[in-house]
């Protein structure tokens, strides 16, 4: 998977918008106000952190070489992927809706019944 094909794919999640608020190169995706994942395009390779359950976290990253603990974030949650072409795009595509998805049920009741009926993209 390329990095566009990820950023589109992050963005096409249902309420997702992108934030700059570490700089103009570091694209942020949100959901209500909460980050769920950030990418970093100009890594060799590029790479997107997302957060995760820290036990499906813990099990990618013993699993796979290009699943790190999350680069400058909490590494029980986040997690760096390199988009090196080593992981499957379905497998990618799911880990991208299990962070969407932890980060919006987290969300005030307001905000998830603002999101109701919309489901992950797949």
């Amino acid at each position: 998977m390329t990095f566009e094909q990820a950023h589109e794919y992050l963005l096409s999640q249902p309420g997702a918008i992108e934030d700059r608020p570490f700089g103009s190169e570091v694209p942020v995706y949100k959901i209500g106000g909460k980050m769920f994942a950030y990418a970093s395009p100009n890594n060799v390779p590029p790479s997107i952190t997302i957060k995760l359950d820290p036990l499906l976290g813990q099990m990618l990253r013993s699993t796979y070489e290009a699943v790190k603990p999350g680069y400058h974030m909490n590494k029980e949650h986040w997690n760096t992927i390199a988009l090196d072409g080593s992981i499957l795009e379905d497998e990618l595509l799911s880990w991208i809706d299990e962070a969407y998805m932890l980060v919006r049920s987290k969300l005030p009741k307001r905000i998830r019944e603002q999101l109701q009926g919309s489901s992950p993209k797949s």
